[in-house]
This record gives C-alpha cells, structure tokens and sequence, in this order.
C-alpha cells in the first residue's frame, strides 16, 4: 500500500517513514508547496494531510487532487509520528 504525507516536519522525515512502514506502507513525504507538487503527489492509495505545517495553497491543491483522482484523504492538525500512526491504524 503506498500513501502521501503532505505537510509536517522536515526533522521527522525518516520517522514517519519508518512508522508508515512498521504498518505495511510505503510512504511519500512533501514538505511544502514546490515546484511539480502535483505531480509529486502521484496516484497513492490515500493522502494524508498535516494542515498546521503547510500552506494554504498546497492544502487546496492536494484536496483538488484527491477529489479528481478519487483518492482517500485525511486531514489531521497535528503533526506528530503517533497522529500519523492512527491515520494508518483507522485506514
């Protein structure tokens, strides 16, 4: 199963990875709105948004994406690797 993590923590990169594969995921973090971020986005199995460390733009952007693509999508306040581990516990 392969998801997208958009927002949260540069430093906790590696350990939301680590937590998304400890449950079976392959997990694709973006930081920021970049350049090519709806294409960084791919085709995941579901999104996850971490609304308190990102933008306004890049939130609309990934919920447009979702909705045109049919994809799963949570979004979450919190940004800690225990919010991210019950996105994947409640999916």
């Amino acid at each position: 199963m392969c998801a997208t993590l958009i927002g949260g923590m540069d430093r906790l990169k590696s350990e939301y990875i680590a937590a998304a594969k400890e449950l079976g995921w392959n997990l694709r973090c973006i930081s920021r709105n970049e350049r090519n971020f709806i294409e960084k986005i791919g085709n995941p199995d579901t999104m996850i948004v971490f609304t308190n460390k990102i933008s306004h733009e890049a939130k609309r952007k990934a919920v447009q994406v979702a909705r045109s693509k049919n994809i799963p999508l949570q979004m979450i306040h919190s940004c800690g690797v225990s919010s991210l581990r019950e996105c994947f516990e409640n999916r």
